[in-house]
């Protein structure tokens, strides 16, 4: 019943409003149709007393007001309000009101959002057809641009073939006309040649006879100067032997009468008169010096008639014997000398199965072992010779090991001197046949060693080379064109890139002498510290009676380390540069008052020298001095 008077009121009120809100706009209420319940009223019971307040009601009129205002609504509404607000729920049905305004309004924003969304769609849809438009029309500008393209590409590549058959066309004729240039240009070519070749070869042929006829007539007029030079010589010799025994002879008997008669002389004044005996001293003092004097003058005297026997004037030092009986006077000789060095000779016997006193690498060491065995073993089974050539800096031994392997090989020492060869001059030639010719007399075999020998025997082409020095090199290669089975020929030589090709085709054995290693440094510290300073302490046994004693040095703290730390600074010395090292340690010695030589003193005598080292090699890189190693 309560809900059914609620409702009623509800719906009356709800007409109210409607009548209301229609009446005054009526264009409103036409244009949205907003209902204002969710459901349609039901009908209500009060339906009868509306419709008999209705009764009660004038009549509308039926003119409708000409300002469009309906006063009937107006009042009904008025009715429905007083009738809600006499009505107890009214509360209730002011809030149920309230409620249906906000659900319509909430309907009505959602209606609003949905047509909001209809026209952001048709918006979209619009610029989407827009879009796609555009894009067509843009793919068909693309095709028509691309046609375009297409089209001058076709018309490029037909111009650029029409071009190129064109080019192909002249290049082809411009090849054609240079082959036949070519051809042409050949052809001359050869023809020039061909004439040129048999110029220089009319040429070359009257320079050969040209030659031959010169070498023809050189030789017959060397031929005859060495005919008449040796018997010239050779007479020369005879009379000056002769001349030179004579005076020997007749020199030695006056010396002999002399000395006899001075001797007696001097018995009969020391046997009357006691106060001549300061005259006996003086003339033994006397005698003396005239057995020193003739020693020293038969030196010069058998060297003279040495050269004059047959030694060639280009031997600076040889071990074959000069004449018969020489072998002989020279072992006793070097007895002599020998008997005041008793040291010395320790040394040399102790050194004769080894390689004396050249220290070497282990590796060159061997090396130079298996040639000496392999010199003699082809002495003793007559077969040629090899030669050798020794490379290397200054003072590394080459000289020494030439020596040794004569030695030890059993074969005759000779050595010459390249510088030696210049100086001769036309002579040279003749000096070159005769050293050879003098080797042959050798019975043993001769090793001949020419030291710096790219001083004569350099390249040919050089500009520096005289026409002499060009004939002394083509007779050493005259001579060392075959293999030999009397001579060993080995160079020495620091530039061995000088020496001219035909030369380096004789050598069989070529072998390099480098600076020694730390280990050879420390040995030939050792070695020369025995001989300098250990030897000459032991080395005034015997001599003259009257000679000088020298002061005996002494050594001390020269141990191992000292001699190892001095090896390591020498880095780069040659073996000559450590021999003289240690001669200047020798002169400081003697130096001092007390020549005693300790290691403060031996490690300043290093480190000047090794400072002095590296200024010679400053200056050689600068150009001031010649290299020093």
């Amino acid at each position: 019943m309560v809900s059914a008077k609620l409702s009623s009121c509800v719906a009356v009120a709800a007409a109210a409003v409607a009548s209301v809100s229609t009446t005054s706009d009526p264009a409103h209420a036409a244009g949205f149709r907003i209902p204002f319940f969710s459901s349609s009223p039901s009908p209500s019971p009060s339906a009868p007393d509306q419709a008999s307040d209705d009764k009660t009601d004038p009549p509308p009129s039926d003119e409708p007001n000409k300002s469009g205002f309906d006063p009937e609504s107006l009042e009904r509404a008025a009715k429905a309000l007083r009738k809600i607000n006499s009505s107890p729920y009214a509360k209730q049905v002011f809030d149920v009101m309230r409620k249906q305004e906000q659900t319509r309004l909430a309907e009505i924003d959602a209606e609003k959002i949905h047509y909001e969304l209809i026209q952001a769609q048709q918006d979209i849809d619009r610029t989407r057809k827009i879009a796609e438009e555009q894009r067509n029309l843009i793919q068909e500008q693309a095709q028509r641009q691309a046609q375009v393209q297409r089209y001058e590409d076709e018309l490029a590549r037909k111009r650029m073939q029409t071009d190129h058959e064109a080019q192909r066309h002249h290049n082809v004729e411009l090849v054609k006309l240079q082959e036949e240039s070519s051809v042409r240009k050949e052809q001359a070519r050869r023809a020039t040649e061909e004439q040129v070749q048999s110029q220089q070869r009319q040429t070359e042929r009257e320079r050969a006879e040209i030659e031959r006829e010169t070498i023809r007539v050189k030789a017959m007029a060397e031929a005859e100067a060495r005919a008449h030079e040796a018997k010239l010589t050779e007479d020369h010799k005879r009379r000056m032997l002769f001349e030179r025994m004579q005076g020997e002879r007749d020199k030695w008997l006056a010396a002999i009468n002399t000395t006899f008669s001075h001797i007696e002389g001097g018995l009969r004044l020391l046997l009357t008169d006691r106060d001549k005996l300061i005259m006996t001293v003086g003339g033994a003092t006397a005698l003396a010096a005239g057995v020193y004097t003739t020693r020293e003058g038969a030196k010069v005297t058998w060297g003279y008639i040495n050269r004059i026997l047959g030694q060639p004037s280009l031997i600076r030092e040889s071990s074959m014997a000069k004449f018969p009986g020489s072998r002989i006077v020279s072992q006793a000789k070097n007895k002599v000398l020998n008997f005041s060095t008793s040291a010395g000779v320790g040394t040399s016997v102790g050194n004769q199965n080894g390689l004396g006193n050249v220290i070497l690498h282990p590796s060159l060491k061997r090396r130079i072992e298996h040639l000496a065995r392999a010199t003699s073993n082809t002495k003793a089974h007559q077969a040629p010779f090899r030669n050798m050539l020794f490379y290397g800096p200054p003072g590394t031994g080459k000289t020494m090991v030439a020596r040794e392997i004569a030695r030890k090989s059993g074969l005759d020492y000779a050595m010459m001197t390249g510088g030696d060869v210049a100086p001769l001059g036309p002579q040279a030639v003749t000096k070159i046949h005769d050293i050879f010719d003098w080797a042959k007399k050798s019975r043993k075999g001769l090793l001949l060693f020419i030291d710096e020998a790219d001083a004569f025997l350099c390249e040919r082409n050089s500009i520096h080379m005289s026409e002499a020095q060009r004939s002394a090199l083509n007779a050493l290669l005259f001579r060392t064109g075959d293999q030999s089975r009397d001579i060993v020929l080995v160079l020495a030589t620091n530039r061995p890139g000088d020496l001219d090709s035909a030369i380096t085709d004789r050598i069989d054995e070529a072998i390099e002498f480098p600076l020694p290693g730390e280990e050879e440094r420390l040995k030939l510290l050792k070695l020369y510290l025995d001989k300098y300073l250990h030897d000459d302490n032991s080395s005034s046994k015997g001599g003259f009676l009257l000679k000088k004693q020298p002061q005996k040095i002494t050594i001390k703290d020269i141990s191992e380390d000292v001699l190892r730390d001095a090896a390591k600074q020498t880095e780069g010395f040659s073996g000559r540069e450590i021999a003289k090292l240690m001669a200047s340690v020798q002169a400081a010695v003697y130096g001092r008052p007390d020549c005693i030589l300790d290691s403060q003193l031996f490690k300043e005598i290093v480190d000047y020298k090794v400072v002095e080292h590296y200024q010679r090699l400053k200056l050689a890189a600068e150009g001031g001095l010649p290299d020093p190693m």
